[in-house]
C-alpha cells in the first residue's frame, strides 16, 4: 500500500536550478511531520543542497538522500516503490523523463513534473496510463507554468458560468521573466521533432477514449488585434490548449459543448512580428543538428537569473468565458512564471496529492481532472491571484 511507504513526497532533480527552488519552497511549506527526502544521480550535489536547506532549518541536515539515475531502473524503481509522490524536474523529459514514469506507473506511485512537451506526454499515455490505471497511480504532468495558470484558470471561469449549456473560453497570456535553461531544451528538443510529436499525437487520437454525448474544441486562431484585451493576439504553440481539452473531456462541468483557444498577447505590432520570427527562426535552426547543437549550447542546464532579476518578473493570464447568457472575465497572475512560480506549482501540486481528499483518478490526468479547486486554493493560499474581474450578462 502507498500509504506504508517510508516517505509521503520525494524530489527528483534536486540539485538542478528549478529543482533547488522546489526543495527551498518544500523545506518552508511541507507540513510538519511530513516525511519527504531528495533524490538525483550525484551524492555529492545532494548533500550540497541538503547543507544549503539546513542552513535554514537545522532539522533538514537530518532530511534523506536517494541515489538514482534515469539510466538504472533499479534505482528508479527503488525510488517509486519508497514514495507515495514523485517530482521530478529532471528535463528534457522527451530525453530523461520516461523511466522514471514507467518505475511510478508500476509502483503505484503519483507521478508529478513540470513538462511542456507535448510528444512526452503523449507517449506517456500511449506507454504507461493503462499501467497507472491498474496501479492507482497518478500520472499529472504539467504542474508549473505549463500549464497550471490555464487549465486551473479555465476551471475557475468555468465554475462562474451556467452549467449544462455549451461554453467558450479564450485564454490570453502577458509574462515577463527568463525561462529555464530546462524549459529552453525542451522548447528546442520539441521544435526539432515537429515531424514525431505529429506522428504520436494521431496514435494517441486514436487511442484515447473520448466523451459520449459531448463536444470539446479547439477554436482555430490567427494573428490578430483584440479590442478585448487591448492587445495583438497570436496563437501559442505551445501543450497549455491540449491540457485544457483534456481536462473538459474528462470534466461534464464543462457542458456538453465546450470550446478553447490560447493567445499570447502583446501590446505592440512590432513586438508580435519579433515573437513570430523569433520563434520560426527557432523552428527552422532546430531542424539542422549543428544549428540545434549550438542552440542548446547557448544555456546550461543549472543556470538561471539571480534572485532580484527573479523578483522582478511576472505573468498574468486572463481568460474570457461566455455561455448560457453570461459572460465573465477571470484573472490568473503571480510572479516570476519560469522559476519562482513554477516552483511552487510544482510542490504544491506535490503536497496536493500527497495530502489533500481528492476525487478518485488514475492513469495520465490533469491538474484539473485530479486536483481541480484542492490545488487552485492551495495556490491562492501561497500568494497567486485566481480572481474575477468582470461577471455580468452577454
Amino acid at each position: 500500500m502507498a500509504e506504508d511507504r517510508a516517505y509521503d513526497i520525494v524530489l527528483f532533480g534536486a540539485t538542478g536550478f528549478t529543482g533547488g527552488l522546489t526543495a527551498e519552497y518544500l523545506a518552508r511549506h511541507a507540513p510538519a511531520g511530513a516525511r519527504w527526502a531528495l533524490a538525483g544521480r550525484n551524492a555529492e550535489k545532494l548533500a550540497a543542497v541538503r547543507a544549503r536547506l539546513a542552513a535554514a532549518d537545522p532539522a533538514l541536515g537530518e532530511l534523506d538522500l536517494l541515489t538514482a539515475d534515469v539510466t538504472d531502473p533499479a534505482s528508479l524503481r527503488a525510488v517509486a516503490e519508497s514514495a507515495r509522490v514523485v517530482v521530478t524536474t529532471v528535463g528534457p523529459y522527451l530525453v530523461h523523463g520516461d523511466p522514471l514514469v514507467a518505475a511510478c506507473a508500476a509502483a503505484g506511485t503519483d507521478y508529478v513534473d513540470l513538462t511542456g512537451e507535448p510528444e512526452f506526454v503523449d507517449r506517456t499515455y500511449l506507454r504507461h496510463h493503462a499501467t497507472a490505471v491498474a496501479s492507482g497511480a497518478r500520472l499529472v504532468h504539467a504542474c508549473g507554468f505549463d500549464s497550471i495558470p490555464y487549465d486551473l484558470g479555465v476551471l475557475y471561469t468555468v465554475n462562474r458560468l451556467p452549467a449544462a449549456v455549451p461554453l467558450t473560453v479564450e485564454g490570453f497570456v502577458r509574462a515577463s521573466g527568463t525561462f529555464s535553461a530546462g524549459t529552453y531544451h525542451s522548447a528546442i528538443t520539441a521544435f526539432s521533432r515537429l515531424r514525431q510529436s505529429a506522428r504520436t499525437a494521431r496514435e494517441r487520437r486514436a487511442a484515447e477514449v473520448r466523451p459520449e454525448g459531448r463536444v470539446v474544441r479547439g477554436l482555430p486562431g490567427k494573428p490578430r488585434f483584440d479590442r478585448r484585451v487591448g492587445a495583438w493576439a497570436l496563437p501559442a504553440p505551445t501543450i497549455d490548449p491540449q491540457v485544457v481539452l483534456r481536462s473538459a473531456r474528462a470534466l461534464e462541468r464543462y457542458g456538453p459543448e465546450f470550446s478553447y483557444g490560447h493567445n499570447i498577447a502583446v501590446r505592440t505590432l512590432p513586438v508580435a512580428l519579433g515573437l513570430v520570427g523569433g520563434t520560426l527562426g527557432l523552428v527552422g535552426l532546430s531542424q539542422l543538428p549543428p544549428a540545434r547543437d549550438w542552440l542548446l549550447g547557448l544555456k546550461a542546464s543549472g543556470e538561471g537569473p539571480t534572485e532580484r532579476q527573479r523578483a522582478k518578473a511576472w505573468f498574468k493570464v486572463f481568460l474570457l468565458g461566455e455561455g448560457g447568457g453570461r459572460r465573465v472575465i477571470t484573472e490568473v497572475s503571480g510572479g516570476d512564471p519560469g522559476y519562482g512560480e513554477t516552483a511552487k506549482m510544482l510542490a504544491e501540486s506535490a503536497l496536493c496529492l500527497a495530502f489533500d481528499d481528492l476525487p478518485a483518478t488514475a492513469g495520465q490526468v490533469t491538474t484539473a481532472a485530479a486536483m481541480g479547486d484542492a490545488l487552485t486554493w492551495r495556490l491562492m493560499a501561497a500568494g497567486i491571484t485566481f480572481r474575477v474581474r468582470e461577471n455580468a450578462a452577454a
